[in-house]
Order: structure tokens, then C-alpha cells, then sequence
């Protein structure tokens, strides 16, 4: 055997465990990596150490000084020279003070009363005439001496802004505080004016001045720390929230304090010059720009601080270098507003930044008053106003974008959608809405100014001098010698951002103050339209520039240009675009699509449609400068309000403020311009624009509607090459929003938008059209959710007594809701109490609608009554709210209303536009009340034009209604029968009484009609049309039939044909009637005089004429006796029964004998 091997040993030991080298690598490190820290560590205990020593020796030393110097003070009783002050007075109490209060940030007793002791030595050395024992002889002296005195003086200035920063009035037990930072302020006010220096003598004049700018220069630099210590006293000084500010009330010592610390504060920018180039230059700037960081920014500063402080801030010297450095350094300063720090501060900062706090308090400075702002002395020459609008605009500007940020929308509601998240509003701010809106009503009063008269007519007066220069100076980026000049576009940015800012913190109110200066300002307007005419019409969309809001130069002159001629080619390929999104949804091929509904039957000369198309509008807001932007957004916003107040007469016929042809312009670029922005994606920048426009265009649509100023091709023109077909269009805007991916969300919403923003612009056919098409695709959603053909769906059974057929109807149908939408099927009881035969196959059912609409809208019936003028339109009746269940009653007859139009039945009734508009959502405005009661408008009119007192007219703020013989007394407005109207107020009466008979007395009745109608009809289907329309879509077309559309679409039974000789003779007949006559015939067979909306393809039932069997001899038709027998109807059936004439001079006899009757089964 071979001999046992030797147990090996392992000369790592014999314990270790074998170890691979990555995990040797990865300890070493690991250990390499303790090593590092454990040094790091003692290296760090060691600095803190050698820290905490210096501290703890630098404030032995400093203790020990403090007592030497208080031992120094209090004994010294000799004269004091002024070396001996520097040296041994100023020189360690700077030290012991900066050790042991300033690196604090705290005041104790003990230093506080040496602070106050060396305050007056300092005061009485200053004081002295005696150049030995005056201190600021040292500041003239030798080379050594100045040095010394300026570093001490500068130290001192630090520490008196250290103790203005520590002074609070409203704490108790502050007395002494306040006194030693009263010494101290004028311990600075006097070092730093050289008139308080008594040693100055003629030598040495140009050294103290030097000494005392070289000081003043300091205090304007942030490492003297002036500007934010006056920031935190100024803070917390009281503020009234009351629009009416009451002076502020102080003591001699907060008064003093207040005073001196504002001297110091525009001290530095009174010695401001921007065409001296010197060292100190940018000192200054450095002056100005701390001012506008730390005081501009600080929440109601003019109401903090007395009255008779302001001028100094108002004045040229203070104003004019701070609206300067704006200009130059306006994105460093934005920055740095933006980093404020506001942790000390209260929520105002929170809620409304720095930037917008700045932009209030240079308005409130610059326009607090109209003597302020027109009369000045601080503000004579036109570049200071020059100046005023660019900073508001740029500051406004900046306002915005943080907003934005902020994810508030400009209806002053906080979007949390859209917001980064990062902003959140104050705790204190979200449980007390009450605060937050009454700070945000404060923060606007500072804006008051901008809503006068006064201030827009003097920015006005400085562009029109500007006006005759040919010079367009073009602001240098960094060059204030010339600011260029202030034109219309500088005050359209102005008050664009102005609206802008309103609406944002005012949601209630929104910019209504500035738009009521706006609209009433003579010319103001029209300038405005001018520019944007010139440009549009004349010239070239991008005219205007963007490279500074207020050197872009336009002229507002108009050109007279043929407008006759054709603009380029609208946009190509408009349907596939949308036939594409519809693919893109639905997933089908182009092939699978119908288009048979998509033919235009809307024929219009092509030509019409090419004039009001305006190519620089045809890519919507994205596509026009920001300069124009700004000018449509204004011009929008002030005419739309201006057309809530403009009479008809002043509109049609006085023709201002402008006239039909520049209304019609005016109606093509809101047309144009709303259809493009909708029909893309439109941007949060452009939201204002797009809001303000659709309002406009909607306010010139509708009086359009009522009185015709423009042509139809002008509303059609923007989509005739690229508006959807209808099939596409309906179903993008009911079905696919309900499929629609994240990525197509913007797609379909512009396309809904284009719907219900601007129906419009699809011809009226088109829309009644889609009408049933979003009906139909109604019936098939419910029929899918087994609302048609599932359990407990069957059709609604009514029984209905000939005489009560509206109380029956109203007791059985009106508590079914949106359940109404399923077919009806009726049994008729007659007048003898005997159920009538017959079975309901949708006849009985229309029947019963014609009828019960026939009964209840009835003006006998009280439920409604017809309007004064000629046309006796429905109005609802004010005194139905006093008949039992009266609301409920017209509530059902909203349904029934709603059950027709479902159905697709007419009725031969018309509402009153008035009423139609509240169906529509729409507020009714002062001259639509002639559609109304036509009387009550021309005494309006009257009283509105009335030269002399209206006083004599005996007027008060009340209106009488009168009901089942009673007399009621309605106020206009609380306390409104003891006001009387006046010439003052009598515009106020005038629209509170037309407010009251078009809005107020029928609201009750058309929400309840409202309710029941929208059971049925969505509100967005009846937003396809206006009131005019609506009317239409109930009752039918024209007051004509088309006799060859009602041939081709009639139906013939009983043994009739097409060829028949009584047929042939009908159809003659039909054409020699005269176009009443054919209407009244239509009636007698159908129950509504007027033909389907889309033709006679669409009634249901068809239009059928049905044999009856008559005995008449061969030779009626040469002479003979003919039938004697009439002619009768089955309206329920659309049926006309008619016998077999011979001749046709009986048939038309017998025709017009029956149509006159009114009757129907009985007649024959």
C-alpha cells in the first residue's frame, strides 16, 4: 500500500474558507471606502471644533470688549474728538455688535442700549461745528482716515438696516426698538446728506460729495441689505382691505421711522443717470433694481404707507429708473421676482406672486389718480408713459404665465388638470374662501385706474402725436435712448392683458369694468377695426411682428380696396380629413361608409363663398402673428359687450359704430377665424382669442337671424370645401367621443367643437339631417341596450276621451320621462263615452299629438298665448303659473313638443323667438323685445332717446301684470317703486324692463317646457339650429308645397295608379291652385300646412290618395252630372279619400269646398 499523503495546511489558516476574487476586490473596497469616511469624519469633528473655538473665543472677545466699551462710555466725561469716536468708540463696538446681534439676527437689552448710546454720540459729533469733534471731518481727511471712516460708516449703515428689519410697531412692548431704529434711520439720513454735514467747507465740498455718493451707492447695493430690511418693516405695517383706503394713522416715532426709511430708499435712484457712464453706473442699476425686487413686490405697498409719503414714490425720480431697469433687465428681474423667498411671509405672496404685486403697485404709483396720471409734474414727458405701458405689458404677461403654471384657467378657477402640480393653494386659503375672495377683490381695486375713461383718452392723445411720425424706432435690446413711440397696438396689449387678468381674479364680475370703459369710448373701437381691417383686407396677415409688444408699427388707416375680388383657394381635401377620422375610430374601409347623406343639396353660387373665405384666416389662430392676436382678442371682447347694449336702430339704421358693409366684413373674419381654430388643436395661448371670437361671432349670428345684414353664403363659406358629410359628423360628435383613444381626443373634439360651436356653417338642410340622424342613431342605441325589444318595453297603452284629451294625456304620459321615446299606441273613447274601433299602427298616435297640441296651445286654453305682433307667435301665458299644476302642464307639453320632433311629426304651430332662444340656452337681449310686444319696445325706444327730462314721464323701476282681473306690482329692482326713473338711470330702466318681460317672467315656464322637452330631444341636437330654424324643424318649410317632390313621394291605394284620369286631374288641379290653397289642402290631409323640412320623402306616413267608388255616367265627362260626393281625410293616416271625378271643374270645386270646411272623416 502506498503510504498516507500528510494533511495539507492552508497557510491562509486553517479556519479560512476559500475566497474568489471579485469578492476580495469588493471587501478591500469596502474597507478602502471605511477608511475614507473615518478620516472624513475626523476631518469634519475637527473643523467643527476648530469653528465652535473661534466662535466661542471671537465671543469672549467680543464680551469682554462690550464691557470695556461700556466702562469706556460711562466714564468718559472729557471732550471727545472725533479719531478718538473712530477709533475707540465706532471701531469695537462694530465688532462686539456684528459678534454678538447682527450673526444672531437678534437684539437683546444690553446691546440694544449701547446701540442707543452710540447712536448719540455719533448724532452730537455729527452735530458739532467743531472740526476736531466732528466725525465726518475724518471722511475728508487723510488718505488713511477716509478709508477708515467710509468702511464704519458703511458697517453702520448695514447695522441700522438690521435694526429697521428688527423694528415691528404692532408688537407690544416695542417701545424701545422703535425709538433706537428712529435714532438710528436718522443717523443714516443725516451721514448720507450733505447738508446735514456742518464741516463742509468750500475745499473739501468735492471730496464730501464724492464720500457721500460713494454711501449712497452702498445703500443701493444688496450687501447693505437696506431694501430688504424695509421690505420686512413695510410688512408689517397695517393694511386696509376696504376699496376706500383710509389714511394710515402712526405715532411721531413710527411716522419718523417710516419717513426716513422711504428718503433712504430713493435716495440712491435720485442720483441715477443712464447717460453717464461711470463706475458707479451700475451701483445705481443695482439701486433700482432691489427697489423694484423688495418694495415693488410687497402686497398693497401704497396702502400700507401714509398719503403723504406717496408723491415721493410717485415722483419722476423714483419711478422713471425703475420702469427703465425693467425694460433693460426685464427677464433677470422676472427671474429673481419669482425666487422671493416667502416662507416669512403670509399667504398673499402665495396666492397672487411677486410679479403680479409689482404690476399692481406700478399702476396704483404711476395712475392712482387722474391728477396723478394726467397732470404730474413727476410725469411730463410722452416717453414716461411710453415706458408705463411696455412694463405693464410685460409684467401682465408674466402675470399670465404663472397663472398658467399654476393650472388656473381665466375663469379664476384653479384647473387641477392642467396644473404641474407643483402649486398648491394655502391651507388657510382652501378653508376660508372668504379670504381668498377678498383678497383677490383688493389685489383688482389697485387696478382701478385702468377701468377709467381718463386714462385710456390719455394714452390715446400721446399715439395719435405719434401718429404723423413715419419713423418706426425699434426698441435696442439693451438702449433706452429712444423707447419708440406708443402705438394703438402698445394700448391694445395693454388692455388685452388687462381682460385677460380680470377674468382671472374675478370670475363673478369678470372684466365687465374694463370693457364698459372700452365699448362707450368714442373712436376706440373703430381704430381698432381699422388696424385689423387694413391688414385682413388690404394687406398682409403678418404685418405685425412679434419682436417686442411694443415696436411692431401699424397704420390704421383704411385703403379703399375692391373687395370684389376672389381670395385664393380655400383648403383641399377638407372631407377626407374628417372621413379619415371616422375610419380611424370605427375601423372600417372608406367603401363601408354610406355617403348618401352626404350630398349637397344646398346649391350656392360658388363665387359668394370665395368672398367672405379669408385666406389669412384660413389656418385659425395658429396662423396670425401674436400682435394680431392681441387686436382680434380685444376688438372681440369690447364688441361683444357693446353689442349687448346696441339698439337696432343704432345698428341698422344710424349704422354705428359701424356700418353694414364693415359689419358684414366684421362677421366674415369671427366666421373664418372660429371655424379654422376649431377645426384644429387649439393651444392654452390662444384660449382667450378663441373664447372672445366665438362670443362675437354668436352675437352677430343671432341678430343676423332676427334682422338680415349679411348674406347666407357669408356663414357657409369657411367650410364648403372642408366641412364633413353629415353622416361622418354625427356620429364623430355623438358615438366616437365615447371610443375615442388619448391620442384622438383633440381631433374629435375640434370636430365636435365645429358642431355645437358654429352649426352654422352647414346649410340648414345638413342640420336637419344630422338632427335625425342623432335621432336615429338614438333608436339603435336603445334598441341595443334592449330598451326597445327587451322584457317590460312594450309600447306605452293610453286611453284618451275625446273630450279631456289634454287632461288624459297629461295624467297618463307625464310621469314617463325619457320613457315617452317608445311608440305610443292610443285608444280613442268618443264624446258618447264608447271606445271608437279601429287598431293604432302609428296613425292614432299622430293623430293624438296633432290634437292634444291642438287643444293645449290654444290660447283659450290659458296655457299659452300669441304674441301682439302680426304673426301671433306662442309665448307661454304669465298667468298660467296661477292655474293648477300650470308648470307641470307646460312641463308635458315640452314633452309632447319633444315627442313630435322624435317622432318626426309636425305640427303646424310657431313659437316666439324670445321663448325658442331660452329652449336654446340663449339670453335674450334689449331689441328682440320687438319680436315680443312690438308696443312696449318703441315706448322703450322712446324713453331711451328721450331728449328732455325723463322725470315728466312719471316712470318708476316697477311693471304691472294683470291676471283673472287682479292687478300685481312688480319691482325691477329691490325697493324699485319708490326710484324714480331719471336721466341718469334711465338706460338702467330701459334694459331692467326689457330683462324682465324677455328673461325674468318666462324663465319659470321655459325651464319647466325645457324639462320635458329635453326628455326627449338632447340639448345639444337643438343647438343645431336657431329660433327661425326651430320653428321650421317643428312645423315645416315654406308656406308652398313643391307639387312634383309631393308626386313622386305619393302613394296611391284602393285601385288607384299613377295613371289614373282622377289622378291625372288631381295633379292638375294641385298646380292651378293658388300656393294658400295648396297648403290648406295639405292641412286637410296631414293636420300641418307646411311640407317636410327635407321634402316629401320623409313624412311619415307617405302621402297616399285612396279610391272611393262613385256612381257617375259615362258622359260626365262631356257635361253630364258628375259625383256629388266630397273628398275626406284620414289625417291620422296622411290620407286623402277622394272620389273618381269625371271632370276637372268638379274636382277643384269639391277640393276647395272641403279644404275650407276644416273637416275630415264626416265631411263626405
Amino acid at each position: 500500500m502506498d503510504e498516507p499523503r500528510k494533511h495539507q495546511v492552508s497557510l491562509r489558516g486553517a479556519s479560512a474558507k476559500e475566497i474568489s476574487r471579485d469578492a476580495l476586490l469588493e471587501k478591500v473596497s469596502q474597507e478602502r471606502e471605511q477608511r475614507n469616511y473615518a478620516r472624513k469624519a475626523a476631518s469634519a469633528a475637527i473643523f467643527i471644533q476648530r469653528v465652535w473655538r473661534s466662535y466661542s473665543v471671537t465671543r469672549k472677545v467680543a464680551m469682554k470688549f462690550q464691557e470695556e466699551w461700556e466702562s469706556l462710555v460711562k466714564n468718559q466725561d472729557e471732550f471727545m474728538t472725533g479719531k478718538f469716536i473712530s477709533s475707540s468708540v465706532v471701531r469695537p463696538f462694530i465688532f462686539f455688535i456684528t459678534c454678538l446681534s447682527m450673526r444672531h439676527r437678534k437684539i437683546l437689552a444690553r446691546e440694544l442700549k449701547c446701540m442707543h448710546t452710540c447712536f448719540k454720540i455719533l448724532l452730537e459729533s455729527i452735530a458739532s461745528t467743531d472740526s476736531r469733534k466732528n466725525i465726518c471731518s475724518l471722511i475728508v481727511g487723510t488718505t488713511e482716515e477716509r478709508r477708515t471712516s467710509m468702511y464704519q460708516a458703511q458697517k453702520l449703515i448695514s447695522l441700522c438696516s438690521f435694526i429697521l428689519s428688527e423694528c415691528d410697531t404692532s408688537r407690544a412692548g416695542s417701545q424701545d426698538i422703535v425709538i433706537l431704529a428712529s435714532l438710528a434711520l436718522h443717523l443714516v439720513v443725516i451721514l448720507t446728506d450733505l447738508k446735514s454735514w456742518k464741516i463742509v467747507s468750500d475745499d473739501s465740498t468735492t471730496d464730501a460729495y464724492a464720500a457721500v455718493k460713494s454711501l449712497v451707492c452702498f445703500m443701493g447695493n444688496s450687501r447693505s441689505g437696506l431694501y430688504i430690511s424695509l421690505r420686512r418693516y413695510i410688512w408689517k405695517l397695517d393694511v386696509s382691505f376696504s376699496p376706500k383706503v383710509k389714511s394710515i394713522v402712526q405715532t411721531d416715532d413710527e411716522f419718523l421711522i417710516t419717513a426716513s426709511s422711504i428718503t433712504l430708499a430713493i435716495r440712491p435712484l435720485s442720483m441715477i443717470a443712464f447717460n453717464v457712464t461711470s463706475p458707479s453706473q451700475f451701483d445705481m442699476h443695482s439701486a433700482a433694481e432691489q427697489y423694484c425686487l423688495y418694495l415693488l413686490t410687497i402686497p398693497w405697498l401704497t396702502q400700507r404707507l401714509p398719503a403723504v409719503l406717496l408723491p415721493a414714490l410717485k415722483h419722476k425720480s423714483t419711478l422713471s429708473p425703475c420702469l427703465q431697469i425693467l425694460l433693460i433687465s426685464r427677464d433677470n428681474i422676472v427671474r429673481k421676482m419669482s425666487d422671493i423667498d416667502q416662507s416669512s411671509m403670509d399667504c398673499s405672496l402665495k396666492v397672487i406672486p411677486p410679479v403680479g404685486w409689482a404690476l399692481s403697485n406700478i399702476i396704483s404709483l404711476f395712475a392712482g389718480s387722474e391728477n396723478d396720471f394726467l397732470d404730474s409734474g413727476a410725469l411730463k414727458q410722452d416717453q414716461e408713459y411710453v415706458s408705463y405701458i411696455h412694463v405693464v405689458t410685460i409684467l401682465a404677461d408674466n402675470l399670465l404665465a404663472w397663472l398658467h403654471n399654476a393650472g388656473w384657467n381665466e375663469k379664476g378657477n384653479q384647473n387641477l388638470e392642467g396644473s404641474d402640480g407643483d402649486y398648491e393653494l394655502p391651507v388657510s386659503m382652501q378653508e376660508n374662501g372668504t379670504a381668498y375672495g377678498s383678497l383677490k377683490t383688493s389685489f383688482l381695486e389697485l387696478f382701478r385706474p385702468v377701468c377709467q375713461q381718463w386714462h385710456l383718452k390719455k394714452l390715446l392723445e400721446i399715439s395719435k402725436r405719434y401718429a404723423h411720425t413715419d419713423e418706426a424706432n425699434i426698441i435696442p435690446p439693451n438702449n433706452l435712448e429712444c423707447l419708440g413711440n406708443l402705438e394703438l397696438l402698445d394700448i391694445a396689449y395693454f388692455y388685452s392683458y388687462m381682460l385677460r387678468i380680470f377674468a382671472a381674479f374675478n370670475p363673478m364680475i369678470g372684466p365687465l369694468p374694463v370693457l364698459n370703459m372700452l365699448s362707450f369710448n368714442p373712436g376706440f373701437l373703430g381704430n381698432v377695426w381699422g388696424v385689423l381691417e387694413s391688414s385682413i383686407f388690404h394687406g398682409d396677415i403678418h404685418t405685425f411682428g412679434d419682436t417686442y409688444h411694443g415696436t411692431s408699427k401699424v397704420s390704421g388707416k383704411k385703403k379703399e380696396v375692391d373687395f370684389d375680388k376672389k381670395l385664393k383657394q380655400a383648403n383641399k381635401d377638407g372631407v377626407n380629413k374628417w372621413v379619415n377620422i371616422l375610419h380611424k375610430f370605427t375601423g372600417k374601409s372608406r367603401t363601408e361608409v354610406d355617403f348618401a347623406d352626404s350630398t349637397d343639396d344646398y346649391q350656392v353660387d360658388e363665387d359668394s363663398f370665395d368672398v367672405w373665405d379669408l385666406e389669412p384666416l384660413r389656418h385659425g389662430p395658429q396662423g396670425i402673428s401674436k400682435d394680431m392676436s392681441c387686436l382680434l382678442h380685444l376688438f372681440c371682447s369690447t364688441y361683444s359687450h357693446l353689442l349687448l347694449v346696441l339698439d337696432d336702430i343704432e345698428f341698422y339704421e344710424k349704422q354705428v359704430p359701424f356700418t353694414l358693409e364693415q359689419q358684414r366684413r366684421i362677421a366674415s373674419v369671427l366666421n373664418t377665424l372660429v371655424y379654422n381654430g376649431l377645426s384644429s388643436s387649439v393651444d392654452q395661448q390662444n384660449g382667450s382669442l378663441m373664447s372672445s371670437a366665438i362670443r362675437c361671432l354668436h352675437l352677430m349670428y343671432e341678430r343676423d337671424c332676427r334682422h338680415q345684414f349679411c348674406p347666407p353664403g357669408l356663414w357657409l363659406s369657411p367650410a364648403k370645401r372642408s366641412r364633413p358629410p353629415i353622416a361622418v359628423a354625427a356620429r364623430t360628435h355623438e358615438v366616437l367621443s365615447a371610443n375615442m383613444k388619448p391620442e384622438d381626443a383633440l381631433a374629435v373634439h375640434s370636430m365636435g367643437s365645429v358642431v355645437t360651436c358654429m352649426p352654422h356653417v352647414f346649410p340648414f338642410e345638413e342640420r336637419v339631417q344630422m338632427f335625425r340622424e342623432f335621432i336615429n342613431m338614438d333608436k339603435v342605441s336603445r334598441k341595443m341596450a334592449g330598451e326597445v325589444a327587451g322584457p317590460g318595453s312594450r309600447s306605452v297603452e293610453i286611453v284618451i276621451r275625446r273630450g279631456h284629451i289634454v287632461e288624459d294625456g297629461f295624467q297618463q304620459l307625464n310621469s314617463l320621462g325619457s320613457r315617452l321615446k317608445s311608440s305610443i299606441h292610443v285608444s280613442f273613447v268618443s264624446e258618447c263615452g264608447l271606445p271608437e274601433a279601429g287598431l293604432d299602427y302609428g296613425g292614432l298616435s299622430k293623430e293624438f299629438l296633432t290634437d292634444i297640441s291642438k287643444a293645449a296651445f290654444a290660447p283659450e286654453y290659458g296655457l299659452f298665448s300669441q304674441t301682439s305682433t302680426s304673426d301671433g307667435l306662442l309665448i307661454p301665458n304669465a298667468a298660467a303659473k296661477y292655474l293648477e299644476n300650470g308648470i307641470q302642464m307646460i312641463e308635458f307639453l315640452g314633452r309632447v313638443v319633444g315627442k313630435a320632433l322624435y317622432e318626426g311629426i309636425l305640427l303646424d304651430y310657431s313659437f316666439s323667438h324670445v321663448f325658442v332662444q331660452k329652449l336654446l340656452g340663449r339670453y335674450s337681449f334689449l331689441d328682440e323685445l320687438s319680436t315680443l310686444d312690438l308696443e312696449l319696445y318703441r315706448n322703450l325706444m322712446y324713453v331711451k332717446h328721450y331728449e328732455g327730462d325723463v322725470t315728466e314721464l312719471c316712470l318708476d323701476f316697477t311693471v304691472t301684470e294683470e291676471s283673472f282681473g287682479k292687478c300685481h306690482v312688480i319691482e325691477l329692482k329691490p325697493g324699485g317703486k319708490d326710484v324714480c326713473v331719471t336721466n341718469e338711470n334711465k338706460m338702467q330702466y330701459v334694459h331692467a324692463m326689457a330683462d324682465y318681460k324677455l328673461n325674468r317672467q318666462i324663465l319659470p315656464f321655459s325651464n319647466a317646457f325645457y324639462r320635458g322637452l329635453t326628455d326627449l330631444i338632447s340639448p345639444s341636437w337643438l343647438k343645431l339650429f336657431n329660433a327661425s330654424e326651430f320653428n321650421q324643424l317643428l312645423s315645416g318649410g315654406d308656406h308652398d308645397i313643391d307639387v312634383d317632390d309631393l308626386r313622386n313621394n305619393t302613394r296611391y291605394t284602393g285601385g288607384y295608379s299613377e295613371g289614373s284620369r282622377t289622378i291625372k286631374l288631381f295633379w292638375e288641379v294641385m298646380k292651378d291652385f293658388e300656393p294658400k290653397e295648396r297648403c290648406m289642402l295639405l292641412k286637410f290631409v296631414t293636420s300641418c300646412s307646411r311640407a317636410p323640412l327635407l321634402g316629401f320623402k320623409y313624412l311619415q306616413p307617405s302621402f297616399t290618395i285612396h279610391k272611393v267608388a262613385s256612381d257617375a255616367p259615362i258622359w260626365a265627362t262631356i257635361g253630364g252630372p258628375d259625383v256629388e260626393r266630397l273628398p275626406s281625410a284620414s289625417t291620422c293616416y296622411n290620407t286623402l279619400k277622394l272620389p273618381t271625378y269625371k271632370r276637372s271643374s268638379t274636382l277643384k270645386t269639391k277640393l276647395r269646398y272641403a279644404i275650407s270646411s276644416n273637416a275630415g272623416f264626416e265631411l263626405s
